[in-house]
């Protein structure tokens, strides 16, 4: 995968990612069966995938692999779980920007774990992030939905964060094959929180799930996955800063969640900081992920 066409699935990945909240509010389910279906959805897909339109030749994995992958599968699985709580509790809109905060995550652990110098430009990305997520939050009543959903939200970019950098650090590994790893150890992490309440999910809420699980996250994540190994994941933040666009946008649409003017400036703020920063940066030359023991 060259720069250009990992840019190019990152711009796809986000799309389908930006859906996430809004299928995930549309399945009248528990964020754990929610996510459990999803990471099942997933699995089939993934192996579908790989066995009839994947000619990439899968990785031997060494113990060190596993680890990783094991690792990524228990930070994906509170991503979803909180990020879902979050839809749940304050809606797509206010659980989307909080997610958003994951550039900012992404920039100092990026530094701090590869070693990195943090530039001028992304101390100013920080900082705009923190502000945005200031104005997004109504009140600051810990108490109410909206703050706790926004809270919800933050730490399931915090996640999301620890994930990306965790799998630039596992570039070697076929997108597909990390995926279907990744989403196996999901699956099999809620599969006891779920269980009980399988039988009574609709047939509708089923569909939504599959679509989270076939669109959202079989295709999105194996492209994701894949642009890290190429790309920082610095620079996939200023892609993915359209998630939130396209989340709300959609949202407005189906359920009529019209964000205040506040949280409008507030997610203004968010995105345009990303990209800003984003753009200054790429001008630097990409280096490949080192491995990590």
């Amino acid at each position: 995968m060259t720069p250009r066409t990992a840019l190019g699935a990152l711009h796809i990945g986000a799309l389908m990612f930006g859906l996430t909240g809004v299928f995930g509010k549309l399945a009248a389910a528990s964020p754990a069966i929610i996510v459990f279906g999803r990471a099942a959805f997933a699995v089939i897909a993934l192996a579908v995938f790989a066995r009839f339109a994947s000619n990439t030749a899968w990785q031997k994995l060494h113990s060190r692999d596993w680890r990783r992958l094991l690792l990524s599968g228990l930070l994906l699985a509170g991503h979803w779980v909180s990020f879902f709580i979050a839809v749940k509790v304050a809606g797509v809109a206010i659980a989307t920007l909080g997610f958003a905060s994951f550039p900012a995550f992404t920039v100092i652990l990026e530094g701090l774990i590869f070693r990195e110098r943090i530039r001028a430009n992304e101390i100013l990305l920080v900082a705009l992030v923190s502000i945005g997520l200031v104005l997004v939050t109504p009140d600051f009543d810990l108490a109410s939905q909206a703050t706790s959903g926004l809270l919800w939200a933050v730490g399931s970019g915090l996640l999301f964060s620890l994930l990306s950098l965790n799998n630039r650090a596992s570039g070697r590994i076929p997108a597909v094959q990390a995926a279907l790893c990744q989403n196996v150890v999901v699956a099999l992490c809620l599969l006891p929180i779920a269980a009980p309440g399988l039988a009574d999910v609709r047939a509708l809420d089923w569909l939504w799930i599959g679509l989270l699980g076939v669109f959202c996250t079989g295709l999105a994540h194996s492209l994701f996955v894949a642009s890290l190994a190429v790309i920082k994941a610095r620079t996939a933040a200023v892609v993915f800063a359209m998630e939130p666009v396209y989340g709300i946008t959609v949202a407005w649409l189906l359920f009529g969640e019209n964000p205040t003017l506040r949280m409008l400036a507030g997610g203004a703020l968010i995105i345009v900081a990303i990209i800003v920063s984003g753009l200054m940066g790429s001008a630097k030359p990409v280096k490949q992920p080192a491995a990590t023991a």
